[in-house]
């Protein structure tokens, strides 16, 4: 597949001419191995994936391919697209000679640049030089003969344009120009300087992107992390708060559960409601609960007009009143000789009605009418 990829140079020599043009011999190009990420390169998958291409030198020094070195354009920086008629005049800063040699593993050319701005920025420090060009790339494994391996080969290359940069890919030697401003060791590919945990780290353009996307995955896993505890933290607040209110109904449960001596109390106070209902009006008040046992004594005694309409405090109060003088007439009736003293209490009453039906039941059959 033919893809447009990015090369660099060195250059010796380099002068201003009289007209103000900056001349020098230039390498633009070398064999071995130069690293691109998959991205770069259009391939699918992991974009930040670096790939190790290799550029044999039956490659590299290849009539055709050494042909094209010759009368490119030169450009400061890459371009977003490939130098043509249609855009060379806005491009190009200058142009390559037509001596193309082969240096060792490099292959050198004449440069010229002729655009003041690009000379100025080579006089500040700008220095080194990458090629444009269009390639076939090959997916193969494999090893060169100096034992460095490898994941793909660059064939049938062709150069469209030579570019002014600041760190060229192939490494410092692809450089314009002053050997004694030359920076020793220097990188072969462009690197950047990002941040790791407040740490400045100095990485190639594709390492920081994937330091980037990395940093980028941590924090969305931190994020939800967060999320699903905050998420957890409310879940168990709510059964907390669940469980403590059936705790609360649980404790006022148990403190609704009577005594014996509670319960003794109760059944006490029913016994002396019903007796004294009983002095109101004689009836069967079983299942009745304490409002509707004196409701049902007033009403026995005085009529349903007497409660209609009437609140349970009022109703109590008659039902006290007719208790209190059923007790007086009881009284008086004695006092006048009129009948038995009044029970006490129910026990009492219960125990006058058992004397009354014995003597009574003792009593003979009439005898009138026999003989």
């Amino acid at each position: 597949m033919s893809r447009m990829l990015f090369d660099t140079v060195d250059t010796s020599g380099a002068r201003i001419t009289n007209d103000g043009y900056l001349v020098a011999e230039a390498r633009v190009a070398r064999t071995g191995i130069q690293l691109y990420t998959a991205g770069e390169l259009g391939l699918a998958g992991d974009q930040q994936k670096m790939i190790r291409v290799f550029r044999p030198p039956e490659e590299v020094f290849a009539a055709d391919a050494m042909a094209s070195y010759a009368h490119r354009p030169i450009t400061n920086d890459h371009p977003a697209e490939m130098v043509t008629a249609d855009n060379w005049q806005e491009k190009a800063k200058g142009q390559t000679g037509d001596e193309v040699l082969r240096d060792g593993e490099f292959v050198r050319v004449p440069v010229m640049l002729m655009d003041a701005g690009a000379i100025k920025d080579w006089q500040n420090g700008k220095r080194e030089l990458s090629m444009g060009y269009t390639m076939n790339l090959e997916l193969i494994d494999g090893t060169t003969p100096e034992g460095e391996q490898y994941d793909a080969v660059q064939k049938d290359l062709r150069m469209n344009h030579l570019a002014l940069v600041s760190r060229a890919r192939g490494g410092s030697k692809l450089r314009l120009g002053d050997k004694t401003l030359e920076v020793s060791n220097m990188s072969e590919v462009k690197l950047s300087t990002v941040m790791v945990d407040g740490l400045s780290v100095e990485t190639t353009d594709a390492g920081a992107q994937a330091i980037s996307k990395l940093q980028k995955e941590i924090a969305d896993a931190q994020k939800d992390l967060k999320v699903g505890t905050e998420t957890h933290e409310r879940e168990l607040a709510a059964k907390d708060a669940e469980l403590a209110k059936k705790d609360a109904m649980i404790d006022e449960l148990n403190g609704k559960q009577l005594s014996d001596a509670d319960i003794d109390k109760l059944v006490k106070n029913r016994a002396d409601l019903i007796a004294t209902a009983k002095t109101i009006a004689d009836k069967d008040y079983t299942g009745m609960s304490a409002d509707k046992i004196k409701c049902a004594a007033v009403v026995a005694k005085l009529g349903q007009a007497t409660v209609d309409g009437k609140s349970p405090e009022y109703i109590s109060a008659r039902f006290d009143i007719l208790a209190e003088d059923a007790g007086k007439d009881d009284v008086t009736t004695v006092l006048n000789g009129g009948g038995p003293a009044p029970a006490a209490n129910a026990v009492d009453q219960a125990h006058a009605d058992m004397v009354n039906r014995m003597e009574n039941a003792y009593k003979g059959p009439t005898m009138e009418g026999t003989s």
